[in-house]
């Protein structure tokens, strides 16, 4: 795994102007970055300030992580002469990949690079970079503290063991890997509150479809009671029709139909013989009255023959007897005629008398209702077989239902989430705990090898205190066995003390991460170093560059070191306008 930074420009950024400024990274030896004011009389000791050589570790940090080294507001950033188009760019590459920031002012610019692919957040179309700045400090993998502590040694940033204990704690926290345990925890808690949404929709999910599930039971079973109550109703139905059919089957109706029928012939029958009967009768009586009317018509025959009056029995002669006697005769003739026939047609009936038979005897008193009786069995009978084969309307909404509209209740994704819920929150536990064996092995490797890699720089930088961190991750500062706080130091003490505690810090910080070329110290050796702690620190400086390929840039006032390094680059102020040059 490597880590590189190949390059840094600069445009309108401070002092630099318009023309673009470039400094490449990409050597491997120590490199003096020297000052020369040609504004305030040229190259000598006395006109190295205010020429820019911060700028280039301004800019870096800027480019990197959208603010100064120094507390310098963004604004004041930008070129005081052209303030607009400030522009800073810087090229990275990690673990074989090239990334490259653009970043500027008036007008605001911030673009991310991966290899030639630029890195498009949603947040870039809000104006706002937050998201932008994390991907880049995630992809440059080191935060701006660990930045001024391990990279961009310098003056400014206040000396570690000048923080307050919970400072010194993060920065270490971060060193070690500690911090990385809280981002995982962090990533792991996000991944947590994630998994507990998912589990909350879950159970949203399944009691939604419990309700859900209840209220289509609760159509079920109504379902069900109607469906009882059909299958009740229609039982009760086909017993009642079958018992009514049982019932009207009792009378053999088509027997009773044929009596009927035989009742109306037996009637048609029985009239004729009442007719015949009377008609007997009626001629009887007719030839009872003619011979009755013969006999009297005979007497007064007789009567009229002694020319007797047949009424008054005195004389009775003339033609007025003449006309009574003859019509006595015609109505004798007539009367025995009518008796004639009278008894003729008395013979022909009497030959029509038959034997009518006995009275057929039926249930119905006539023949409509007989076929009615009829009508209603066959009427029953087809409700019989529509209530027999009619089918249950509820039947079919019930499986229906129950096969498909009721949900089946699935408690293993549940489980699963629920599962992995508890897992996070025992990871989370482990990372996050003090007294967790995770932070205590962590703690116990890496504060040896920082120790140790402390106490060889405290011996090439010739600093006879022993400083040593504890498992608590506290400092502690002793000489010949009395304790010490880092204020009691000298202020070349101090300053032998943060070089060999920004090494270190590096040194344990590539040995757990992965290497990085580049390295600043922007006038800490000018600051109260003899010329003892300078060649010590020039010594470790030099070896560095040399056995480790690092490219180094020392900021520095001091002449007299032009001689002692292998590349100078010239930082010249000219007309208030900063530009670079470098010479081996």
């Amino acid at each position: 795994m490597s880590f590189k930074i190949n390059n840094l420009t600069l445009r309108n950024f401070m002092s630099i102007g318009n023309v673009t400024q470039a400094v490449s990274f990409d050597t491997h030896d120590l490199t003096l970055v020297l000052g020369e004011n040609l504004d305030q009389g040229g190259d000598d000791a006395g006109a190295r300030n205010g020429v820019g050589k911060t700028t280039i570790l301004n800019g870096l940090s800027y480019a990197l992580y959208g603010t100064a080294l120094t507390k310098i507001k963004k604004d004041n950033l930008i070129n005081k002469s052209n303030e607009k188009n400030m522009m800073v760019t810087v090229e990275f590459e990690r673990n074989g990949q090239i990334y490259h920031i653009e970043r500027g002012r008036r007008k605001q610019v911030l673009r991310f690079y991966c290899g030639d692919d630029e890195i498009i957040m949603e947040d870039e179309a809000q104006g706002d970079s937050r998201q932008t700045q994390k991907t880049i400090e995630d992809a440059f993998g080191m935060t701006h503290d660990m930045f001024k502590h391990i990279l961009a040694l310098n003056t400014y940033t206040e000396p570690f063991l000048s923080l307050n204990t919970a400072n010194q704690r993060d920065i270490i926290e971060q060193l070690l890997g500690i911090t990385l345990l809280s981002e995982k925890a962090e990533n792991l808690r996000e991944l947590n509150r994630e998994t507990k949404r998912v589990i909350t929709a879950i159970e949203a999910r399944i009691s939604s479809d419990i309700d859900a599930n209840k209220r289509i039971q609760t159509q079920i079973d109504n379902l069900k009671r109607r469906d009882r109550l059909w299958v009740k109703t229609n039982g009760e139905e086909v017993d009642n029709i079958t018992k009514a059919i049982a019932s009207l089957n009792k009378l053999n109706v088509d027997a009773e139909i044929v009596l009927h029928k035989r009742l109306a012939e037996w009637n048609i029958e029985s009239s004729a013989q009442d007719k015949i009967a009377k008609t007997i009768t009626s001629s009887e009586a007719t030839i009872e009255k003619c011979k009755k009317i013969d006999e009297i018509v005979i007497a007064d025959l007789e009567t009229l023959a002694k020319e007797t009056c047949h009424t008054c029995g005195q004389a009775f002669h003339g033609e007025k007897h003449e006309v009574t006697v003859k019509a006595k005769k015609a109505l004798k003739q007539e009367n025995r005629k009518e008796i004639h026939d009278t008894k003729k047609k008395l013979e022909e009936v009497t030959k029509q008398i038959k034997e009518v038979g006995p009275k057929p005897v039926t249930y119905y008193d006539d023949l409509e209702d007989a076929y009615n009786h009829r009508n209603s069995i066959v009427n029953l009978e087809e409700q019989l077989r529509n209530k027999v084969t009619e089918v249950n309307p509820y039947t079919k909404q019930i499986s229906s239902m129950e096969n498909e509209a009721l949900k089946e209740i699935d408690y293993a994704e549940l489980n699963e989430f629920v599962q992995l819920r508890d897992h996070q929150d025992f990871l989370y536990k482990l990372l996050t705990n003090k007294d967790s064996f995770i932070r205590k092995r962590i703690i116990e490797q890496n504060l040896a090898h920082l120790n140790s890699r402390l106490a060889y720089y405290l011996e090439e930088m010739g600093l006879p205190h022993q400083v040593k961190f504890l498992n608590d991750l506290t400092v502690e500062i002793s000489e010949l066995g009395r304790d010490l706080d880092f204020d009691n130091l000298s202020r070349g003490e101090r300053n032998r003390l943060i070089l060999s505690l920004s090494w270190s810090f590096r040194d344990v910080w590539e040995a757990l991460y992965q290497p990085i070329n580049l390295l600043f110290i922007d006038e800490l050796i000018d600051s109260g170093l003899d010329s003892k702690g300078v060649d010590a620190a020039l010594a470790v400086l030099k070896k560095m560059s040399r056995e480790r390929n690092k490219s180094i840039w020392l900021v520095s006032h001091r002449d007299e070191l032009i001689s002692r390094v292998g590349s100078i680059l010239k930082v010249r102020k000219e007309n208030g306008f900063t530009n670079f040059s470098q010479d081996e």
